[in-house]
């Protein structure tokens, strides 16, 4: 997905087309913007893994990923050489949690945590204003949850883990433990009561390390509401009163939420980042600013 703007209220062309080879997919990416006039930068919202350490000879490029052909590839390239702009770059799941921070969802809570339940299991962390990277960047989907194997024998889909968060509670991870895809499920199938304890335990561990003030759940499997009740009485009980916070205690509702910005997160954390990259103050930093 592509788009021209600098925030949810001022956007303008926008065009999308199938992930295809990298040379196709990132020279047509290419082409659009070249066709929308002068830009001020280029942000770019990715899967990943990314090398994203700017003294690196890699900086930019996708790393480990299993998307067949992408591996290795270098995305900031081509768009520094055909554009001449700024070109600033972060995975997906971290673009949206700056979106939800800035526009959405999370404005007003920092640190904030977003994260992502669809085909892979992703997180991003908001703090003190800005995404959180360390050695790479986070992959809390990939952080290792209890697997009770006499309770559920699935031994998880992760290449490289197979049992941890991602394989265990993704949307493949559903489809094939139950041989059938998750949107097929009523609402009472067991298949949810299993997510959303696979999902609090995730929750849970991430709570106990980043403490975030919010945690925005999004993607493709949290579409079904009825996993929010589930999950938020899970991590109640998993936390067993010990983090001894009102927004957990009293509040859940309000700490374990949907995301505001709906399937847009994505791309409008990708104008978050290029707003940052060219300069231009974002709403909330143009009204701190302005004249009283």
């Amino acid at each position: 997905m592509c788009a021209v703007g600098v925030g949810p209220d001022n956007l303008g062309a926008s065009a999308s087309f199938p992930t295809t080879t990298p040379d196709e997919t990132l020279d047509r990416a290419a082409r659009f913007f070249r066709q929308q006039g002068s830009l001020g930068a280029i942000g770019i919202a990715s899967f990943g893994p990314l090398d994203l350490d700017p003294d690196s000879a890699t900086f930019g490029s996708i790393t480990t990923t299993p998307k067949p052909g992408w591996a290795h590839t270098d995305v900031v390239g081509p768009f520094k050489r055909a554009l001449g702009v700024p070109v600033a770059i972060d995975t997906d799941v971290n673009a949206a949690a700056l979106a939800e921070h800035r526009w959405g969802a999370g404005r007003g809570f920092d640190p904030l945590v977003y994260v992502t339940v669809g085909t892979g299991i992703g997180g991003g962390a908001v703090v003190h204003g800005k995404l959180l990277h360390g050695l790479v960047h986070p992959e809390m989907g990939h952080v290792r949850v209890p697997h009770d194997l006499n309770q559920d024998s699935f031994p998880g889909v992760c290449g490289y883990h197979g049992d941890c968060l991602e394989g265990l509670a993704s949307g493949p991870a559903i489809a094939a433990r139950w041989n059938q895809g998750a949107d097929t499920f009523p609402s009472d199938h067991p298949a949810w009561e299993l997510e959303a304890r696979y999902l609090a335990l995730g929750i849970v561990a991430i709570v106990g390390v980043l403490s975030p003030r919010r945690i925005v759940l999004g993607g493709g499997v949290m579409q079904r509401r009825e996993l929010f009740p589930m999950i938020r009485a899970r991590v109640t009980e998993l936390l067993a009163g010990y983090v001894q916070s009102p927004a957990i205690v009293k509040e859940i509702d309000g700490y374990i939420v949907p995301p505001a910005l709906g399937d847009r997160a994505g791309v409008l954390g990708a104008i978050a980042l290029a707003t940052d990259a060219s300069g231009i103050r974002h709403d909330a930093e143009v009204k701190r600013h302005e004249p009283r």
